[in-house]
Parts: C-alpha cells; sequence; structure tokens
C-alpha cells in the first residue's frame, strides 16, 4: 500500500497541512455557530449508515428529495411575491410575470388585509396597498384574478390571520369562473404561531386561532384536495434573526403542534398531512443552507412516521417553497443583491426546494419594479436551464461535508425541539417568551460580529464605496387609501344589507359553537360581505390577543 494513501486525517494535519504553513486557521463558525472543520473525512462518518440516514430519492426519509426524479421530472415552481396598491394594479403584474414565464402566482396583502381592517377603516389610513394589495371584499378579489385562469395555475396567498376570510373569497371567484372547487389549486399561510414569534400580525387568542387552522384543513381535506392547507413558516422566524438550526426547530415545533390540534380535534393524521406544506428561507451560507433543507426533510418524515404513527408516505413528505433572505438585500450597492439572490436562489435548488421566489436587487429599497422583478425571474430561469443543477437528484449528496452538516443541524435541532417538548409545546414555549428570547440572543450575536466585522456584509461594512444615483424605485399613490374607501362606501350601498347581516349572525353563532367555519365565511363572502365585517364578527366572539406576557 502506498504509505501516502494510508495516513488518518490526524496525520495529514501534523504533517502536510502543517509543513504547507497554512494561513488564516481561526476558527470557522456557521451561521448556527456550527464550527467548521478545516476538512471532513470517512473517518468523521464512521456512525453514518447510508440506508437510515439518506437513503433513495422519493423515499422514506426523504433526505435526497421527496420526488424520485426531482427537476428531471418537473421543474421547480417559479413564483414571484407580488402585490401593491389596488387589485387593478396587481392584476396588471400578474399578467406581466406570467407573460415572462412566472409558472405560480404568489400574493402579497396590505397590512389593513392581514389584520382584519377594511380599507375604511381609521386603523387603516396610511397603510393602505403599502406593502401590498388591499383587498376588503369580493368585488376586490374578482378584480385581483381577472383574466387568470384559476384551473390552471397554482395561487400562493401570504395571509395568516385573516386566511379563512381569503380563501373563502378565492372558492367564490373560482366559484364565479366556472371553475370547479377541487380543482383549484394553491396555499394559504395560514401560520399563526409565527406571528405571535415573529411578525405580529394576528388577531385572536391562540385557541380561537388554532380552532380556525383545524377548520381549514378539515374543509380542504373534504373539499379541495389540491389545495395546501398551511404553508408552516421558518422564513419569517429567520428574518426575525434567528440562525439556521433555529429555524428548522422552530419551524417543525409549531407544525407538530398544528398536527396535534388537528388530531385532537379528531381529524385522521393521514387525511390532511398530504396537504401541509412549509417555507423557508435561503441564506447566505450556501453549504449550511443546503444541509438545513435536507435536515428538516429527514427530521420531519421521522416525526410523522414516530410520532403520529402516518402510514402514507406522502403524509412523511415535507414539501416546501423557498424565498430568498429579504434580511441579507442591502441598500448600499443595490446590484450586489442580485449576487446574493443568485447564491441564495442555487442553494435552495441543490436543497431539493418545490417552489421558489427569488428577491428584486430594489426591495431593500421600495417594492420591486417591474425590470427588478423581470431580472430576479430570469435567475431562477438562467438556473433551471443553463447550468445543469436540476439535471441529476440531490447532487451534493455523499460529500462528506454536507453529510456531516445535514447531521450536526438535525441534532441540534433535536435538542431545541426536546426543550419546546419540555415546556408544553410551541404555544406554551412562545407563552413563556422561550421560543422569542432564543431569536434574540442570536440576532443580538449576528449584530455584534457586525459591528466587530467578524461578519463581512460586502458594501456595507466592507468594501465600502460613495454611493451614486439611486435606481429608480416604485412608489404607492398615496391617493389609493381614499380610492379604496370610496369604492367600499358604494359596494355597501350597492348590496343586500340585510342578507349581509343574516349571514355575520350566521356566523356568530357558529363561532359560539363548534360548527366548521369555513363555509359559513364563504356564505358570507358570497353576499359581500367585507374582511373587515366577517373579522369584527369573529373578534366579538373570540376576543383579541393584545399581547404576550411572558409566563414566569
Amino acid at each position: 500500500m502506498d504509505p501516502h494513501t494510508s495516513k488518518n486525517v490526524q496525520q495529514w494535519r501534523e504533517t502536510t497541512a502543517r509543513n504547507a504553513q497554512q494561513k488564516g486557521q481561526e476558527r470557522h463558525l456557521t451561521s448556527s455557530d456550527i464550527e467548521v472543520p478545516d476538512l471532513v473525512t470517512e473517518e468523521d462518518m464512521h456512525d453514518y449508515d447510508v440506508h437510515s440516514q439518506l437513503g433513495y430519492p422519493g423515499e422514506f426519509p426523504f433526505t435526497r428529495g421527496i420526488h424520485p426524479g426531482m427537476y428531471r421530472s418537473r421543474l421547480w415552481t417559479m413564483r414571484q411575491y407580488a402585490g401593491f396598491a389596488t387589485a387593478e394594479e396587481s392584476n396588471k403584474r400578474y399578467h406581466f410575470l406570467l407573460s415572462q414565464g412566472t409558472t405560480g402566482l404568489s400574493v402579497a396583502f396590505d397590512l389593513p388585509t392581514q389584520m382584519g381592517y377594511d380599507a375604511d377603516h381609521p386603523l387603516a389610513n396610511g397603510e393602505v396597498g403599502k406593502v401590498g394589495v388591499s383587498i376588503s371584499s369580493l368585488e376586490d378579489m374578482e378584480t385581483l384574478l381577472r383574466g387568470l385562469p384559476l384551473d390552471r395555475i397554482s395561487t400562493s396567498m401570504t395571509i395568516n390571520a385573516t386566511a379563512s376570510i381569503l380563501l373563502a373569497l378565492y372558492i367564490a371567484v373560482g366559484k364565479k369562473q366556472g371553475v370547479a372547487i377541487h380543482k383549484l389549486c394553491g396555499t394559504v399561510q395560514n401560520d399563526i404561531l409565527k406571528e405571535y414569534i415573529a411578525r405580529g400580525t394576528y388577531i385572536y387568542p391562540p385557541r380561537h386561532s388554532m380552532r380556525i387552522i383545524t377548520d381549514i384543513f378539515r374543509y380542504c381535506a373534504e373539499n379541495m384536495p389540491r389545495w395546501n392547507t398551511i404553508s408552516i413558516s421558518g422564513y419569517h422566524i429567520r428574518e426575525a434573526g434567528s440562525t439556521a438550526v433555529q429555524e428548522v426547530a422552530f419551524t417543525l415545533s409549531n407544525a407538530i403542534s398544528y398536527v396535534q390540534a388537528a388530531v385532537n380535534a379528531g381529524l385522521n393524521v393521514d387525511r390532511f398531512a398530504g396537504q401541509l406544506s412549509f417555507f423557508f428561507n435561503s441564506h447566505n451560507n450556501l453549504l449550511e443552507e443546503v444541509a438545513k433543507f435536507r435536515a428538516a426533510r429527514r427530521m420531519w418524515a421521522r416525526v410523522m412516521r414516530e410520532r403520529f404513527q402516518s402510514q402514507d408516505p406522502r403524509s412523511m413528505m415535507l414539501r416546501f417553497h423557498t424565498q430568498t433572505a429579504g434580511s441579507t438585500l442591502t441598500a448600499q450597492q443595490p446590484d450586489n443583491n442580485i449576487a446574493r439572490t443568485a447564491y441564495q436562489a442555487l442553494a435552495a435548488v441543490l436543497g431539493g426546494t418545490q417552489s421558489l421566489h427569488t428577491n428584486a436587487k430594489d426591495e431593500a429599497l421600495s417594492l420591486p419594479t417591474e425590470d427588478a422583478a423581470r431580472v430576479a425571474l430570469r435567475m431562477q430561469q438562467i438556473l433551471a436551464y443553463e447550468t445543469g443543477v436540476a439535471d441529476v437528484v440531490d447532487p451534493l449528496a455523499g460529500s462528506y461535508y454536507i453529510e456531516w452538516l445535514t447531521d450536526e443541524i438535525e441534532k441540534q435541532a433535536w435538542h431545541y425541539i426536546d426543550q419546546i417538548d419540555a415546556l408544553g409545546g410551541s404555544v406554551r414555549a412562545i407563552e413563556h417568551g422561550f421560543i422569542q428570547a432564543e431569536i434574540e440572543k442570536a440576532a443580538y450575536q449576528y449584530q455584534l460580529a457586525l459591528e466587530q466585522e467578524r461578519a463581512v456584509v460586502v458594501g456595507v461594512n466592507r468594501f465600502v464605496q460613495q454611493e451614486g444615483v439611486r435606481p429608480p424605485l416604485l412608489h404607492v399613490d398615496p391617493e389609493v387609501g381614499r380610492r379604496q374607501a370610496g369604492k367600499l362606501g358604494a359596494l355597501r350601498r350597492r348590496r343586500d344589507n340585510g342578507l349581509v347581516q343574516q349571514k355575520l349572525r350566521s356566523l356568530k353563532q357558529g363561532a359560539e359553537g363548534t360548527t366548521n367555519l369555513v363555509p359559513l365565511i364563504i356564505d358570507a363572502v358570497e353576499a359581500y360581505t367585507t374582511l373587515g365585517e366577517i373579522s369584527d364578527a369573529m373578534r366579538e366572539v373570540f376576543g383579541e390577543q393584545r399581547e404576550f406576557r411572558t409566563v414566569e
């Protein structure tokens, strides 16, 4: 045997590596403070079981992907998150995106819509149409979806507290278009636990919010087999400052709570689990992100089989959408954001995502312009058709480092989940402030690293240059709110207000009992009852969650 090939890794470090007098021997850490070794070899993988930890694509534990052929069979869905100002303007943007090759729509709603306020509510003043499209009624939804083939496209709606109302509006428009409800395809985000953790656009207390979510699970299991009833979101957890490990752990812990709530309500796990989906962030550390996606997929498969005794392999598949990291975009040197987003998109594809949104370069400054949105979409198309990364399933599998890092992320994420379980699950952990505190600590540590230049952001704390002329930005007309309020007033004068009050009374009665609320909400929106009126009816019964007080 050649003596040069019989060395172990420690001997290599003490001879070849030391003789090279390598520089830069400081510690290297991932975003999750996982120390990165200089080299990973088969000696580091002596306990690795290829069959139980890796397996094959399309088979448990799905580490290598949920479909046998992955992108050889079908490319990921290319979505572009869009929505601003009025339904008319957003509808034009959707037609533009479809003409440019987008294969799925992703709808952003403004804050009043997210919080259950109509456009003419005093609390909506100054916010109508600013960070998404304003939707107050079926009339708005009809305009938003005008000319869009709902039987042939998939629509994702980023909406949480009012998800049941937006789903009802989508169903009502589909019926008006003559599309059978079972043919509608899409997703509602519907993930309220991460709102309590990271965003704050919640309305009702957790118990009532979970009841609404479970009602959606039941309704869609019975009527909408192609609809994803929830998109359990790590994205916003990561945007709030979490690490990659925390993103996986807190997202899966929330998912466990949703499944448990549905099981407690009497639903068979294999009737609804195949309609669950996930939403992850793709951040800057390319290989950590790839490993994160693979670890999450394997962990969820085990949760569903071992914790919930699911029998259907579809229930064990972690299907996820990815969006590139908005928090990494910089207002300084915005063209650099194109490179950041491209690498983040590459990580998502190498990690096996089912759909992808790529952020536009100008989103640190404003909502994206059409030109910036087109370039962001072209990134995905170049990735799909020019780079070759879609030609083979899980191309990084078997890399010593990737498999070692996948295992390390999984191990640390399980530790967090065990801590949350010990507190009584995600809802109790949120009430205790545990999850929020962990994210805050991670965000603080990252900010310190930036200030001390242990973390480098090109153009911000290193390689800084004098800024030139800002690119053209998209501006929302400040008169949007006034115009929307006027339309809403006209609608209230035209509709049958007696019928509206009847529908609201039925909804309140349903909320006071155990009736599934989704059919009642559909009846209400079809009578042109507004989003705010429906939300207020449920507020009267459920109350509002004003804030979370940490439980001592």
